[in-house]
């Protein structure tokens, strides 16, 4: 059974760090992409980042020079470390792994398989 789980969601201050992490099954981390996605209340799924199975990163441009997304293929683990956290990053962040290609990579429809989800809040 394919499984996402991300933990490391929490309330912190702005200007603050977290570090997420998405422990995934072996068939859903090799030779996937994956991606954060995030979603506030009342709003639509939105990209944050993305790197695929030969290393390329992808990031969305309001959190480009904040995050960092980084992946341990011997522990199919996902990362996403988080700096200088803003109140506009409080949202669920969702993991998501699938065959997405180049142009894809900020498409939540081409991802095949999501995590539960791990709130982050970031208060002023």
């Amino acid at each position: 059974q394919v499984q996402l789980v991300e933990s490391g969601g929490g309330l912190v201050q702005a200007g603050g760090s977290l570090r997420l992490s998405c422990a995934a099954s072996g068939r859903a981390f090799n030779n996937n992409a994956m991606a954060w996605f995030r979603q506030a209340p009342g709003k639509e799924r939105e990209f944050a980042a993305a790197i695929r199975w030969i290393g390329d990163t992808y990031y969305a441009d309001s959190v480009k020079g904040r995050f960092t997304i980084s992946r341990d293929n011997a522990k199919n683990t996902l990362y996403l470390q988080m700096n200088s956290l803003k109140p506009e990053d409080t949202a669920v962040y969702y993991c998501a792994a699938g065959r997405v290609s180049r142009s894809d990579y900020g498409a939540p429809r081409k991802y095949a398989y999501w995590g539960q989800g791990t709130q982050v809040t970031v208060s002023l």
